[in-house]
């Protein structure tokens, strides 16, 4: 297979290759890849273009090397999935792993401003999921997840949601979050989340409007999260 007509570098055109196989389910999750001599051959090329190909895909999560054993499309387990997507954490210290408390899961028609962010066409639902979010016992993050019932059919029907809603996604929905969109502001604290955060109506708090992105590109999740940062810290770490 020859891959070298084209304007772009050979390795972004394995890349391309290779990531879309990931959309198209070619590989399961968890499941091994053929090795980087098996691709070159395939594909015409030098392990070295296939070995810079799987590293970016490393470096963005979709794949992981397992040493000894060889590479593998990335699975988001409970644990992964928090500590990579999670990021309030105390100054300077570990990151914290939150417990959730699901207050509603309603479906409605989605806003304009929501279609547009989701992609969508006029008359669709959303699901707008509203929970509660806990760091070592104590309210810290009020949520409101949207999703939408074209990506995600029934999911207001779950009847237990993980701790780590992108797991499901992956097991259940083949959707796989590999990357977040964060925009921060400080606000006020509306009145009618003010009681589930133990704080005043109008209080200082931290914003977080996250659109969650799929390996497709496409955005499949809005979440709008206040959180109190009386005790807790917005933090991202950077490789």
């Amino acid at each position: 297979m020859s891959l070298s007509a084209s304007f772009q570098p050979l390795y972004k055109q394995v890349y391309d290759l290779l990531t879309g196989r990931l959309v198209e389910g070619h590989w399961k999750p968890s499941e091994s890849i053929p090795s980087e001599m098996a691709l070159a051959e395939e594909l015409g090329v030098s392990q070295g273009t296939v070995r810079k190909a799987l590293n970016q895909m490393v470096a963005e999560n979709l794949l992981e090397r397992q040493q000894g054993k060889g590479t593998y499309v990335a699975e988001h387990t409970q644990e992964s999935s928090l500590f990579r997507f999670f990021r309030l954490r105390e100054p300077h210290g570990e990151s914290l792993i939150p417990e959730t408390q699901v207050l509603s899961s309603s479906r409605r028609a989605a806003t304009q401003k929501e279609r547009d962010q989701l992609g969508l066409t006029a008359k669709v639902q959303v699901v707008e999921l509203l929970r509660l979010r806990f760091l070592k016992g104590e309210p810290a993050i009020f949520e409101k997840v949207i999703q939408p019932l074209s990506v995600f059919p029934n999911i207001d029907k779950e009847q237990v949601l993980p701790n780590s809603l992108y797991t499901l996604y992956q097991e259940k929905y083949g959707i796989s979050i590999v990357s977040v969109r964060d925009e921060l502001r400080a606000t006020e604290l509306p009145k009618a989340y003010a009681k589930h955060l133990g704080l005043p109506a109008g209080s200082p708090v931290l914003k977080v409007e996250r659109a969650s992105i799929h390996i497709d590109g496409r955005v499949v999740e809005l979440s709008h999260a206040y959180c109190s940062t009386k005790h807790f810290v917005y933090s991202v770490q950077h490789k």
